[in-house]
């Protein structure tokens, strides 16, 4: 008896403890639009993926030859990183926590079609999903943790406590979580920054909206 009150105790502590942690800024990427906190940053009426992408390109300038010669999956990533870290500067600290559906089962397809007349080498070196991690961390000079998951759909909770478990670890001082999935040239794109600065509360029901939004089914 003594035990069941001190956990009710301690759960109704928990529920009344105020959000630590925040989603700090977003971006959004599907069907040839980009929304972020503030609202639609571009649109093209190319959605198929690679004009779609140099169309972005060229809009923010990236200025990064690297660029043309990623995979589509990691052009995807760059881009919406991108989105996000103009505005919020990452550290060296910054970790990074995506997952999707696909892996990396576009260019592995690519690569499969190459191998009947010369095995590409190029494509090669991004038939891992982990890769567009290694991308990201290049360009902005990310040293920290990072992990790739593969699920079945958008999963706000093993988004949730991951980024939750390196942040009150304090292995790092903010999290570019998401979803990165790209099937037979349809994209979907959701990253957030996740840190102690006040904006969103970082939520499973946040991450789960902010996802939905522009008219998207609802997942679980």
């Amino acid at each position: 008896m003594v035990a069941a009150t001190w956990l009710w105790f301690l759960k109704r502590k928990r529920n009344k403890m105020p959000n630590q942690f925040h989603i700090q800024d977003w971006v959004r990427v599907k069907n040839g639009e980009i929304f972020n906190s503030e609202g639609l940053v571009f649109e093209s009426s190319e959605d198929k993926l690679n004009p779609f992408l140099k169309a972005a390109y060229d809009c923010f300038k990236l200025e990064y030859p690297k660029f043309h010669k990623m995979d589509g999956l990691s052009k995807l990533g760059i881009l919406a990183s991108e989105i996000i870290f103009r505005k919020n500067k990452p550290t060296e600290d910054t970790a990074l926590v995506i997952s999707n559906n696909a892996s990396s089962l576009e260019i592995d397809r690519q690569f499969q079609e190459s191998t009947e007349t010369f095995a590409s080498p190029s494509l090669f070196v991004y038939t891992l999903p982990n890769i567009v991690l290694g991308e990201i961390s290049i360009k902005y000079k990310v040293q920290s943790e990072n992990g790739f998951f593969i699920s079945e759909r958008f999963n706000a909770q093993l988004l949730k406590n991951y980024t939750e478990s390196l942040l009150l670890s304090k292995k790092a001082p903010e999290v570019l979580c998401g979803w990165l999935d790209l099937q037979n040239g349809e994209y979907d794109v959701f990253l957030c920054l996740v840190s102690k600065e006040r904006n969103i509360p970082f939520s499973e029901e946040n991450l789960r909206k902010l996802y939905c939004a522009e008219n998207d089914k609802p997942t679980h």
